[in-house]
This record gives C-alpha cells, sequence and structure tokens, in this order.
C-alpha cells in the first residue's frame, strides 16, 4: 500500500454557553465539583427529540448520550514507539483515544466566546477593538484545557455548520484537503457585524514523553463596520505523558495579532509552564503602535480570565515584584545539586496547581472563562458549549448535507457508547475513503471542494482557503458521498 492509498486518522492538537464576561469579585476562581452520576444531569436534545424553548429560545443538550469511555487497557505506547521525532499525520490511533467529535467541530469551539467579537464591533476606539479581539484569540483556546482525547480526523469533503441564533452568529466548515489535512472554516455575524474565517494546518510531533501540534494557517477576524482586518496564527499546543502517568496539556509560543488598517499589534505570550510549573498557562503581551509604542498590557491565564492595564502601572508593579522576589530568593534558595536533581526526575510531572492571577490595582477585566458543566470530566471535559455541537434534532437531516459530522456513524456511535461500532464504523469509512481516492487516481480525476477555494489571504497575501459562498442556500444536490 503506496502513501497515497493509506488513510490516516492524525492526532490532532487543538483545539459553554454565552458569557458576559462582567465579574465584581477580581480574584475569583473559577472551579466546580465533578458530578459523578450523571443521571442527574438533563438529557435534553437527544437525537429523535427536539429541545424544548423557552421564550422562544431553543434550549440544548446539557450531557452526552453515554459517559466517556475508559482507556485504562490501551498501550499508546505499542503505537508511537516507532515514531519518536516524526510527523504524525501518519500515524493511526485506536478509537478509545478518541473524543466523539470531528476536528472540524473542534474548530467551531472558537466561538464559544463569540460575544467577544461583537463587543469589539461596538467599540469606537482601535486601542479597545484590538482588546476585546486579543481576548477572543486567547479564549479561543480555553476549551482545550484538559481535553486529552483526540478529535477524529474530518474525511475529505466531509463540512460542518453550526447556527446559533442566540449568539449571534453562523458557521460552516469543510475538509478541503486530505494531503496535507487542512481544514478551512467561515463565520459571519447575523447582524453583519464581522466575517471570521481561515484554514487550519496543524503539523503534529511526537516527542517520546509528549506529543506537540505546531499550528499552521492564517486566523483573520473582519469588523465591518470599522473596515478593519486582524490577523494570526494559535500558539502550540503540547500534551504531556502520552505513554504513562496522568496527562496534561499546555500551550506555549507567541501569538502576533495584526490590525492591517492602523499597524497596531497585540503580541501575546503563552508561557511554557518552567521547571517548577509556575508558569503554566500563563499569558502575558501588550498592544502597541504602529511605531512600537506600548498602549496596552495584558496578562491572565488561558484556562481561566484576561486581565489589562497601562503601561506605566504595570511596570511600577512589577518593579515592586521583583523586589519582592529578590528577598524571598535569598530565603527560599536551594542548592544547585537539588535544583538538578528536582529538573531530571519531574521533567514531565503534572505540575502543582499554581494561585489563580494576581489582579493588579486598576486593572480591566477583559475576558473570563465560562465554568464547565459538573459533569465535564465523565463527558472528555467538553464544555457546556462543546456538549451541543453533536446534537441531532429530530428532521435536522432534512435541512443538513450528506457530508455533516453529524451524520458520521463513527462518531455518533462512540457519542452512543458503543465503541464496537464506532470502530467498526470507522474502518469502513476510511476503506470507502481509500477506493473512492482509487477511483480518481484511475480516472485521472482531481478532488473537487464544495465551499472554498483555494486563494491568497486578502490581508496578507498567503496562501489560504476562501469561502465560494452559496452554503446557506442549501443546494446540497451535488455533495459527495463520503459516509
Amino acid at each position: 500500500m503506496n502513501g497515497e492509498e493509506e488513510f490516516f486518522d492524525a492526532v490532532t492538537g487543538f483545539d459553554s454557553d454565552n458569557s458576559s464576561g462582567e465579574f465584581s469579585e477580581a480574584n475569583q476562581k473559577v472551579t466546580g465539583k465533578i458530578d459523578l452520576d450523571s443521571s442527574n444531569s438533563s438529557r435534553t436534545g437527544k437525537s429523535g427529540e427536539r429541545p424544548p424553548r423557552e421564550n422562544g429560545v431553543q434550549k440544548h443538550r446539557t450531557a452526552l448520550p453515554a459517559p466517556m469511555f475508559t482507556r485504562s487497557d490501551f498501550s499508546v505506547w505499542s503505537i508511537l514507539k516507532k515514531c519518536i521525532g516524526l510527523e504524525l499525520s501518519k500515524i493511526t490511533m485506536p478509537i478509545a483515544f478518541n473524543e466523539p467529535l470531528s476536528f472540524l467541530q473542534r474548530i467551531t469551539e472558537y466561538m464559544e466566546h463569540v460575544y467577544l467579537i461583537h463587543k469589539a464591533a461596538l467599540q469606537p476606539q482601535p486601542l479597545e477593538r484590538m482588546q476585546c479581539v486579543a481576548a477572543f484569540a486567547v479564549s479561543a483556546v480555553a476549551s482545550q484545557w484538559e481535553r486529552t482525547g483526540k478529535p477524529f480526523n474530518p474525511l475529505l469533503g466531509e463540512t460542518y455548520e453550526l447556527v446559533r441564533e442566540d449568539l449571534g452568529f453562523r458557521f460552516i466548515s469543510e475538509q478541503v484537503s486530505h494531503h496535507p489535512p487542512i481544514s478551512a472554516f467561515y463565520s459571519e455575524g447575523l447582524s453583519q457585524d464581522f466575517v471570521f474565517h481561515g484554514s487550519i494546518y496543524p503539523k503534529l510531533k511526537f516527542w517520546g514523553k509528549s506529543v506537540e501540534a505546531e499550528p499552521r494557517g492564517t486566523i483573520t477576524l473582519e469588523l465591518l463596520k470599522h473596515g478593519e482586518a486582524y490577523t494570526w496564527t494559535n500558539p502550540t499546543c503540547c500534551v504531556h505523558n502520552v505513554i504513562i502517568g496522568k496527562l496534561w496539556i499546555e500551550q506555549y509560543g507567541t501569538v502576533e495579532i495584526l490590525n492591517h488598517r492602523t499597524g497596531d499589534k497585540c503580541v501575546l505570550n503563552f508561557r511554557p509552564c518552567g521547571l517548577f510549573g509556575k508558569e503554566l498557562h500563563r499569558v502575558e503581551g501588550h498592544i502597541q503602535d504602529k511605531n512600537k509604542k506600548k498602549l496596552f498590557m495584558i496578562y491572565g491565564k488561558w484556562t481561566e480570565c484576561l486581565w489589562g492595564i497601562d503601561p506605566s502601572s504595570y511596570e511600577s508593579f512589577k518593579k515592586q515584584e521583583r523586589r519582592g522576589d529578590h528577598h524571598r530568593k535569598a530565603r527560599l534558595d536551594v542548592g544547585p545539586e537539588i535544583a538538578s536533581e528536582v529538573a531530571g526526575d519531574a521533567a514531565d510531572d503534572v505540575p502543582m496547581a499554581q494561585e489563580t492571577v494576581s489582579v493588579i490595582p486598576g486593572s480591566r477585566l477583559l475576558w473570563r472563562v465560562n465554568s464547565r458543566p459538573p459533569n465535564s470530566a465523565q463527558m472528555y471535559n467538553f464544555t457546556s458549549f462543546t456538549v451541543s455541537l453533536n446534537e441531532l434534532e429530530s428532521g435536522m437531516e432534512k435541512t443538513l448535507p450528506p457530508t455533516d459530522c453529524r451524520l458520521r456513524p463513527d462518531i455518533r456511535g462512540m457519542e452512543n457508547g458503543n465503541m464496537d461500532l464506532a470502530s467498526q464504523e470507522k474502518e469502513r469509512l476510511e476503506e470507502k475513503q481509500r477506493e473512492a481516492r482509487k477511483e480518481r487516481a484511475k480516472e485521472e480525476a482531481e478532488w473537487r471542494t464544495r465551499w472554498f477555494r483555494p486563494g491568497d489571504n486578502p490581508h496578507t497575501g498567503t496562501p489560504d482557503w476562501l469561502y465560494a459562498g452559496d452554503y446557506f442556500e442549501r443546494n446540497f444536490s451535488d455533495c459527495p458521498d463520503i459516509y
């Protein structure tokens, strides 16, 4: 079997209801006890039942049909031990390591905190708009916290749509390439206040103890009423202890958000956890104008909240903090041999939980994460927003294209707790895709995407996939048969 005949289910590194973002308690920490009895959770939204409406607003389900399947009986080492340092797009993983979502649905989780985009569109000044956009960029990765399952790799031609009138947006995505795997998406505000689009191609590598997902592709947000476009890429995501021990996730790298109209830039540094985990989840950065003058400082945690303050107050606070650290270090310093021993033994240990973000007096809250449902641990650590993504209402099959993720039998089987069926269907779909690729090769026919076309990003000039339009006209007669 040559490389073009194989189908690979790639490990992906990505990756609640609306929140107002307004909180009165500055140091509130988001916590919650896990309800191990998921029978207490609402089961609205099962396939075949239309969720009830309250005051005309649709209610979404609050739990999955079946709890998460245990992975304790599977050894990922038997699969990955020959792959150290290699790119992981050609490694097939057992279905037990999946979560019941397609990667296209995971991309849709960018929209969980879409209220930040709506808020940005209402701000009169560019600096305030950039603050909201920066908060949105950070919030887009918040749902990945403790999400150690991998989404299903989309089939070529697979699509996903989400229309949320209550949150003011609609969203469409398509798997536009198989080698390399590229997912394109497009979203727009229902009040014509924004357009959000991009194409994602994560490059994944296995490093012995961890799997690292390096982001590829440009993310673009356009605030239509202001004639502004912002572009950025996501930070690198790393899953630790994939062989043995408790899995944990960190994000690291520099994210630069550019306002192409004003030249303003937001530089956000996602900190690696460090030796003792002190920097775990931390984000620090600033907004600067086109002359690189710092206008606003930003700090917080991508798992918790984001704050902002003027540069002078920030620097004054940091000077006081450094003086305090100097005195504490003199009292608590350890010898080099002890530090070396700790570094060797605890390199991939789960970092100790650090204190919540210390808020600098005078700071402004830019964003706070939504609390997860009490039974989240039994539902792959999904947020409330994520729980609703694969919901299939009665009659929805008549309006969706036959390529929508909700209709994938392997994902549906896993969500319902039928792992044998899910595994069988996954193998069937992979074989069906292999056969379709062989037929195209015989006929020398190229795959034609349906809703996106290759082109250049209008703001960066780099290669991108652009929305071709007409999806919501709902003419699905020429969609491919992929399931």
